[in-house]
């Protein structure tokens, strides 16, 4: 007999140990079985894992125990994505070397991940931070180099003169450093990129491929990617400009709005802005003031727009004796494009501020539909829709599409310095990947500079390049570069001092091939197998947040297009399904001081649904504040190792999967993980009550109607929580499991009707069977226990999904909706393979039927097979 209550402290911990010692989740690359590949985007070792990884892992481990059962070989792999700043700073606040601080919290997070019952296949495990890793990323650098998909190129950055760094984008705040709170400014140095324009445009057309990712995902890689279809037009200069030039270029999407244009403006580091800078102080400090805004696109669009007129002006190219002003601006980039634009304030809300600003002129020459051209006019909002062309000429009348067209024509029939007027081009938003960082805690780049041979890759025999393990962090700045010895190198082509290129790259490249590496991690003279990546790639599953739904996912579509370049993997797209989960979130609490304080310091109390909250120190009270992301800094946070410890992984994962739909936040409530914990019980209590009544049985021939109810209630379970699993409709399952043991739950109940009838002792044994074996992948503990207690050989985790029986499956009668006079007056129970003319017999039976024809017959029965009803009284 079961122990009454399960006990989760000595279950999970037995389970775990045989699992390991059994070996049971390890992958064989010559695994016969079809190949399934599940991956959750691996962790950053930051010290402890948090709630968000609770449910993004027990998802992929939903998934991973669910296709092992159904016949797949599952890979299931865990890393760490474990270079990066954090380490760096713990190096210099807390004086221990980043590797000693990032294995620190490897070891302890992967006990945390194994207390969670991952089925994981720990003999893949990797570290990009570890030299077996990184020094495969290193040759493919060189590979990438060779093939010109790197490269060197002066590049404006985010600079912080305190800490001495380039800062990403997003470590710029309002235009300061994060960390150091200094003035960014801009500089131009020379850094490393990867060339990932050279595949924009594949990037943007495979999207249409991608099925099975979010559509809200590849949306956003779209407008990242942003390809526009324009016009680069030649502007004539009006008089002598400092840079001598007579025409100055610039690139438009509207070249159908030129009768609009009041103006031209250029970016701050334009070549005719550093010519205007060299003999124009004023223009000069206006650039300095541009270099100290971020580079980012996001800071751009939301400062506020400024400009410096140059005092030059260019002749409008369609009205005789019109000239527009040039104005150097804050907002326009110079890598975008020709680093020029033309501005039409009527119809560009950023146009149309920065002309109220400066007392532009304001011409709409586009015309809404229905809108009167003698009095439409533009205020504080531009219009940007479509419409039909006025104002412009031998334009007026066209609508937009055909405006472009002919204006197109015109510029490129038109010279002007020797030079077509106009000349189509089609530009992208997406930039070249800048990868340098100037960082002891990364991968380095494996070039050498060298005075007679130029700059030259690290012969690939001598890689990995080591990170020095006697680096000093007491300075601002990059310790590889401050480092006595670690830089000075003889130069590999003609044995010259040379220098080492002190660079670290971006962690983002270490994020961007791990999928690859996991496939076989064993080798160790080159990046990749090819037969095994082959094979396994791409990702049948990635799950992950949304965060990452642009750079990380975009930079490893562009890797492995990169990798297949070099020869290295055989496809181009990493990842053919893609699931980005919600939050986990809490609602915050503050004290009377206003302090925030945690949800562990809390009591909380519900009197007749008010809910107030104390705390447990000494009862004062506690305000009861917003729902929000878990967060350390403001305390709402709940350790997973705590939840684990007090209810056990199983009704963490429960919980995790059953509150809400995945792709949406879920709340955590003590409420919600108790109820988890009652529902752990009550399978536990089923399976123990159904061991003793099931004993000895066997399927009958005929079934008695209960026990044929309860076997369509067994198979309509099993097919349906399979579907959802495929659908990752975790939540869904959920709901269809409490339903399934509240009918086993009735059944137990009177157990004088199972012992007297064989045939539902056989469904209840079919039943509990079934139940285990459907909570397993989200409950593996509990499950194995069950097994056991029902006396099951084997393990659970290596059983067989249950097969549904068809029959069982679909129910012999259908109930149909009646309509009359198309309002729905009621219902009709039939069979299922009843003919028309039966339902129309049935019909007109019905109570609500005859009432509403009182005698008439009907005018017209419309009968829609399995669906739908009506009469026409």
């Amino acid at each position: 007999m079961a122990a009454e209550r399960y006990n989760p402290r000595e279950a999970e911990p037995k389970w775990q140990t045989i699992w390991a010692q059994g070996d049971v989740f390890s992958t064989r690359n010559d695994d016969p079985r079809p190949k399934y590949y599940v991956l959750e985007m691996f962790p950053y070792p930051s010290g402890r894992i948090h709630m968000g990884h609770v449910r993004n892992y027990t998802m992929g481990d939903v998934v991973a125990r669910y296709k092992r059962a159904k016949g797949f070989a599952v890979l299931h792999p865990m890393g760490w994505d474990a270079f990066g700043l954090p380490a760096e700073n713990a190096a210099m606040e807390k004086k221990v070397h980043p590797a000693k601080w990032t294995y620190e919290n490897i070891d302890y997070m992967r006990g945390q991940l194994k207390v969670m019952g991952l089925s994981l296949d720990w003999k893949r495990e990797i570290a990009t931070c570890d030299p077996s890793y990184y020094r495969h990323q290193q040759k493919m650098f060189v590979d990438f180099f060779k093939a010109g998909l790197a490269y060197r190129r002066t590049s404006k950055v985010n600079w912080d003169p305190v800490d001495m760094t380039v800062l990403a984008n997003e470590q710029v705040v309002d235009g300061r450093g994060w960390r150091s709170g200094a003035l960014v400014e801009q500089r131009e140095l020379v850094q490393w990129n990867f060339r990932i324009t050279a595949f924009s445009d594949e990037l943007l057309t495979s999207l249409d491929s991608l099925d099975r990712w979010p559509d809200k995902v590849r949306l956003m890689q779209r407008n990242w990617i942003g390809k526009s279809v324009g016009l680069e037009v030649r502007f004539e200069f009006a008089g002598p400009t400092p840079a001598s030039d007579t025409t100055l270029e610039i690139f438009t999407t509207r070249p159908d709005t030129l009768f609009g244009a009041s103006f031209l403006a250029i970016a701050a580091d334009h070549p005719l802005a550093r010519a205007v800078g060299a003999v124009d102080p004023a223009a000069a400090a206006f650039q300095d003031d541009c270099r100290r805004m971020g580079t980012s696109v996001a800071v751009l669009e939301t400062a506020e727009k400024l400009g410096y007129d140059t005092g030059l002006r260019v002749k409008h190219p369609f009205v005789a004796g019109k000239t527009l002003p040039v104005f150097i601006a804050n907002f326009i980039l110079m890598d975008y494009g020709t680093g020029a634009i033309f501005g039409c304030p009527a119809h560009d809300q950023r146009d149309l501020d920065f002309a109220r600003k400066y007392g532009l002129e304001v011409t709409p020459v586009v015309l809404p539909t229905g809108a009167d051209p003698a009095t439409f006019t533009v205020a504080d909002v531009a219009f940007d829709g479509e419409g039909t062309l006025f104002n412009s000429d031998f334009l007026d009348g066209l609508a937009v599409d055909a405006a472009f067209e002919t204006v197109a024509a015109r510029l490129e029939s038109t010279t002007v310095a020797g030079h077509p007027q106009g000349r189509r081009r089609v530009n992208f938003r997406l930039r070249d990947w800048l990868i340098s960082r100037q960082r002891y805690w990364g991968c380095p780049i494996p070039m050498i500079h060298c005075d007679d041979c130029g700059t030259v890759p690290v012969p690939v025999e001598q890689l990995p390049v080591l990170l020095p393990d006697d680096a000093t962090f007491d300075r601002p700045g990059n310790p590889l570069d401050h480092h006595p010895t670690w830089k000075h190198v003889a130069c590999p082509v003609c044995g010259k001092p040379a220098r080492r290129e002190t660079d670290t790259m971006d962690t983002f490249v270490d994020s961007s091939w791990y999928y690859t590496r996991f496939t076989d991690p064993w080798n160790t003279e080159a990046p990749t197998t090819r037969a095994a990546a082959d094979r396994w790639l791409p990702v049948d599953q990635y799950i992950g947040g949304i965060e990452h739904a642009i750079l990380h996912l975009l930079y490893s579509r562009f890797f492995t297009r990169a990798m297949k370049a070099t020869g290295h993997v055989g496809l181009d797209e990493p990842f053919a399904g893609l699931f980005t989960q919600g939050m986990v979130v809490h609602e915050t609490y503050k004290n009377a001081e206003g302090h925030w304080v945690s949800p562990a310091e809390c009591v909380v109390d519900d009197v007749d649904g008010v809910r107030t909250a104390r705390l447990k120190a000494d009862g004062s009270p506690v305000a009861i504040g917003s729902i929000e992301k878990m967060s350390k800094s403001k305390k709402n946070t709940v350790d997973p190792s705590d939840i684990i410890a007090t209810w056990g992984a199983d009704t963490a994962r429960w919980f995790v999967l059953s509150d809400s739909p995945p792709d949406r936040d879920v709340i955590w409530t003590e409420a919600g993980v108790e109820g988890a914990h009652r529902f752990v019980q009550r399978v536990w209590r089923l399976i123990g009550d159904g061991a003793e009544l099931i004993a000895g049985a066997h399927t009958g021939a005929d079934r008695s109607p209960a026990a044929l109810a309860l076997a369509k209630i067994t198979h309509k379970t099993i097919a349906a929580v399979g579907d959802d699993v495929e659908k990752l409709g975790f939540n869904r399952a959920v709901a269809r499991l409490y339903e399934f043991a509240n009918a086993i739950g009735r059944t137990i109940a009177t157990p004088e009707p199972v012992a007297a009838d064989a045939t539902l002792t056989a469904a209840l044994a079919e039943a509990l069977d079934a139940l285990v074996r459907l909570v397993a992948p989200m409950m593996p503990h509990l499950a194995e226990e069950c097994w056991t207690v029902l006396g099951r050989d084997g393990l659970v985790s290596e059983t067989p999904w249950p097969v549904a029986d068809p029959a069982l499956v679909v129910d012999d009668t259908v109930t149909l909706p009646v309509q009359i006079n198309g309002k729905k007056r009621a219902e009709l129970t039939i069979a299922r393979a009843a003919s028309e003319a039966e339902v129309r017999e049935a019909t007109l039976a019905l109570d609500a039927v005859r009432a509403a024809l009182d005698g008439r017959p009907p005018k017209k029965i419309i009968v829609v097979p399995q669906r739908i009803v009506n009469v026409v009284a």
